[in-house]
């Protein structure tokens, strides 16, 4: 039996359009003909862009958007040298130089309290300008504490059988930390304890670091490694000053008024003073010990008074209000023999 419905039912029907060809697949996978149109001429571009305004005479021509504004570094104006100012910190240098040499010459055995008088004058000084300067948490407690280490210091050095700085260490440590916890009984001041433990620390030590001076006193060739160290001190501490008063050049940093030729200065002169004395001074001095001495204790007291300054102008550039002038101003030159006391002793133990 044949089927009902043709075969041809069922099949797609040919499109009636033309069929494609070679010349159609042979343009398959090629790029687009290009539009064909009016052209468009550089005048057309300038009209639609509109008409540009020329530039004026001495106008200056404008940057591109590309172009990104780099901000200027700020250039900051070097602070002024006073010239009366750096004299007089010259001046007040050497009679605290001068004072100390002398005092150590009236220590002799069983003779020691006219020099720890001396002494526990210049802790009071010391006191004085470095809390008024720093301005530690609770000033008050700061420095009652600070001058009762001094007292303690100076009377351990005198009446200890044995002349030594381990109670002098112990007095340190144990008045920096009743400094530290006097500060934590306020609430105001507890907030910036963490911050001023440095400035209590050097407070502390530096009073007792004096008192140094008196156990070095009691050695044999102390007095005489005092006279050459602290003479070698005060006049590097001078000379650096009275530089700065006439040629504070090159300047070390923009913001400190000081210079480098005063910082070099002081330190020659110091150690050459210092070899000078110990041609005169009997033995075990020499001439080259007590240059050697002479150079450590100056560079010691030099560099000191340069940290001070440093410091001040960091406080002035952190936004803090200045201090008493004359506690500011203070700072340095006893900063520096504050330092040079312990690198006197130091240096006594090692070469004499």
């Amino acid at each position: 039996m044949f089927p009902s419905t043709s075969p041809e039912a069922g099949r797609e029907s040919w499109p009636a359009g033309p069929q494609p060809g070679p010349a159609a697949a042979a343009t398959r996978g090629q790029p687009p003909a290009p539009r064909t149109g009016p052209a468009t001429t550089d005048g057309d571009r300038r009209e639609r862009g509109g008409p540009r305004r020329a530039r004026r005479a001495g106008e200056p021509a404008r940057r591109s958007e590309d172009e990104i504004d780099e901000p200027e570094e700020e250039v900051i104006p070097p602070v002024q040298v006073h010239r009366q100012l750096a004299l007089t910190i010259a001046g007040f240098a050497a009679l605290l130089g001068v004072g100390l040499v002398l005092g150590a010459q009236t220590s002799g055995p069983g003779h020691r309290l006219p020099f720890a008088f001396i002494i526990f004058g210049v802790q009071l000084l010391f006191v004085l300008a470095w809390t008024m300067a720093m301005r530690p948490p609770a000033l008050l407690v700061v420095a009652g504490i600070s001058a009762a280490v001094a007292a303690l210091a100076d009377i351990a050095a005198v009446q200890t059988d044995v002349a030594g700085l381990a109670p002098l260490g112990y007095l340190a440590a144990g008045g920096f930390l009743a400094a530290v916890l006097g500060q934590l009984v306020r609430r105001v001041d507890r907030v910036r304890v963490t911050d001023s433990l440095g400035a209590t620390l050097l407070i502390v030590v530096g009073v007792v670091a004096f008192g140094t001076l008196i156990v070095l006193s009691r050695i044999p060739a102390g007095t005489q490694a005092i006279t050459v160290c602290l003479t070698a001190s005060g006049v590097a501490l001078t000379v650096a000053r009275l530089t700065d008063a006439v040629l504070p050049w090159p300047r070390l940093a923009p913001q400190v008024p000081r210079g480098a030729a005063g910082v070099v200065a002081g330190a020659m002169v110091g150690t050459l003073t210092s070899a000078l004395l110990g041609s005169y001074l009997v033995a075990p001095f020499t001439p080259t010990r007590a240059a050697v001495i002479g150079l450590v204790a100056a560079v010691t007291a030099v560099l000191s008074d340069l940290a001070v300054g440093y410091a001040e102008a960091g406080r002035l550039m952190a936004g803090e209000p200045p201090t008493m002038w004359v506690a500011r101003h203070m700072q340095g030159p006893l900063g520096g023999f504050a330092l040079a006391a312990p690198a006197a002793y130091a240096m006594c133990m090692l070469f004499l």
